[in-house]
């Protein structure tokens, strides 16, 4: 494989990275992923 070949994969792969972390973000995925892991740690030290 070129090193061509290779930079245009690399930059196609971070391209959709990014969209797809944007697309996360607009939704409120973080704010559920917290609750979760919030969650998680309160069941794992016996408070929850």
């Amino acid at each position: 494989m070129t090193s061509k070949a290779r930079n245009m994969i690399t930059a196609a792969l971070l391209a959709v990275s990014i969209a797809l972390v944007v697309a996360g973000v607009m939704t409120g995925e973080p704010d559920t992923v917290l609750n979760k892991a919030i969650n998680v740690c309160m069941e794992c030290i016996g408070i929850g």
